[in-house]
């Protein structure tokens, strides 16, 4: 979403040149800002952010009276180099960034196309080690990456790390100006140096899915566009000599097992559409075969991870015949595993849902009530709406409406938002309380929730 799009008295953009800007800029934005930085260097990161978004803000501005261009893509590329030419010009630092600007970036435009997908392979994962610089602590590193490669606005990060606006707004002040306090290349580091940046990498790209999987606000429940990117970076990372390995194939072994299920995740109407209610001869075979080739390469090391463990809990559900013959004893046990692992509240929110399972809805309200005053779980949806699940299975239907209520209020997704109320006029309407399953609300989140 391209954030504080302009106001004025021409009205908003149609429907069409907006959706079509949303979609551009979700693919685009990165990879423009990686190119860019590369060219300018990171030291003018900040000057690459205000030139892509206001490149964007003028296709805003402008196609709703011109329309979209033949080639959008070489349409932003032209409006965001000159407005770096016109800022760098009236700083006097045009001549020495012009001919490496002119080089790679002329050809294309006189071209009339954009090479996005090849050309910017390499870019995209030097931005990313770049941003995930050791100087920088792991949150900064994590939320500059989401913002500057994979297009995110503030507040769509603040949402993956479970925390305020303000506090990641800060969080990138610093990290950029860290970055330039130290002069950081955006060349890919020495290969000694790697290790030391692929947890951040990792963390990105598992958040990035995740957005992608189930996006936390919005009128799409799913944003294949970042699915993609992000199982196409893990991959490509996965076949790095140095930093690829187990438990990358783990990530994108996880990453595959999700994404195969993605064309069942909501109906015809865009409605959403839970684990027992999918039409699984819809998900993709393709991408599961994918998936376990990547889960065996994963098992090669002795290493098990916390990516391996989410690997194997999302094959459990992929591969299950039907909804009733998955195997929840054995995912209950991989989430015991997977806390002792990664002890966050957010995996022991997961957990409740496969002990209920397998233990019924009382020792499900039991490990919730030992949940309920984790601070980082407060703004939450899907802490309520299992609340609410378990009290209506035990026929509780004045509480089980007043927890989906409140998951109401916090969800900023709108399909999961005309979930819940629909199971709320379920409720109020039915003789009896009636369960409903909330497997497949949510993804496993990352223990990125640290605020």
């Amino acid at each position: 979403m391209i954030e504080n799009p302009p106001s004025g008295r021409r009205g908003a953009a149609p429907p069409e040149v907006r959706g079509s800007l949303d979609l551009l800029f979700r693919r685009r934005a990165g990879q423009l800002a990686a190119t860019l930085t590369r060219i300018l260097g990171i030291e003018n990161l900040d000057l690459v952010d205000d030139v892509v978004q206001d490149a964007f803000i003028q296709a805003l501005r402008k196609w709703p009276y011109t329309g979209v261009p033949e080639n959008p893509s070489a349409w932003v590329l032209q409006v965001a180099k000159n407005r770096a030419v016109d800022i760098l010009r009236r700083h006097g630092r045009w001549q020495e960034k012009r001919d490496e600007l002119e080089r790679s970036i002329l050809p294309q435009l006189e071209a009339g196309r954009v090479f996005f997908s090849d050309e910017l392979d390499d870019d995209q994962l030097r931005m990313m080690f770049a941003c995930c610089h050791p100087a920088l602590s792991r949150d900064a590193q994590v939320a500059l990456t989401l913002k500057t490669v994979g297009g995110f606005g503030v507040d769509e990060i603040a949402r993956a790390f479970l925390t305020h606006k303000p506090t990641i707004a800060q969080r990138l002040v610093r990290a950029k100006r860290t970055l330039r306090d130290k002069q950081a290349s955006l060349e890919m580091p020495a290969t000694e140096d790697l290790p030391a940046h692929i947890d951040s990498v990792l963390e990105v790209l598992y958040l990035m899915f995740n957005e992608g999987y189930s996006a936390s606000a919005g009128d799409d429940l799913v944003r294949s566009d970042l699915c993609e990117e992000a199982v196409r970076l893990a991959e490509l990372v996965a076949m790095h000599p140095v930093v690829g390995g187990p438990r990358v194939h783990a990530l994108a072994a996880l990453f595959l097992f999700q994404a195969a299920r993605l064309p069942a995740r909501v109906d015809a109407d865009g409605e959403l559409l839970l684990l027992d209610q999918q039409d699984r001869s819809l998900w993709d075979r393709a991408l599961l075969r994918r998936a376990l080739e990547h889960f065996w390469l994963a098992a090669r090391g002795k290493e098990v991870t916390a990516y391996h463990l989410q690997a194997e809990i999302a094959s459990y559900h992929a591969l299950a015949e039907s909804f009733e013959a998955t195997d929840w004893v054995e995912i209950l046990r991989r989430y015991d595993q997977l806390l002792e692992l990664d002890p966050s509240p957010v995996v022991s929110l997961n957990r409740v849902v496969a002990l209920t399972k397998v233990e019924g809805p009382d020792a499900g309200l039991l490990a919730l009530d030992a949940l309920r005053e984790e601070p980082v779980l407060q703004t939450y949806y899907h802490l309520f709406a299992i609340e609410g699940d378990l009290h209506s299975r035990l026929g509780r239907k004045h509480e089980a409406k007043a927890a989906l209520s409140k998951a109401i209020s916090l969800a900023r997704s709108q399909p999961v938002r005309r979930y819940l109320e629909r199971r709320v006029r379920e409720l109020e309407t039915e003789d009896t309380a009636a369960s409903f399953e909330l497997v497949d609300l949510a993804p496993l989140r990352s223990s990125t929730n640290r605020g």
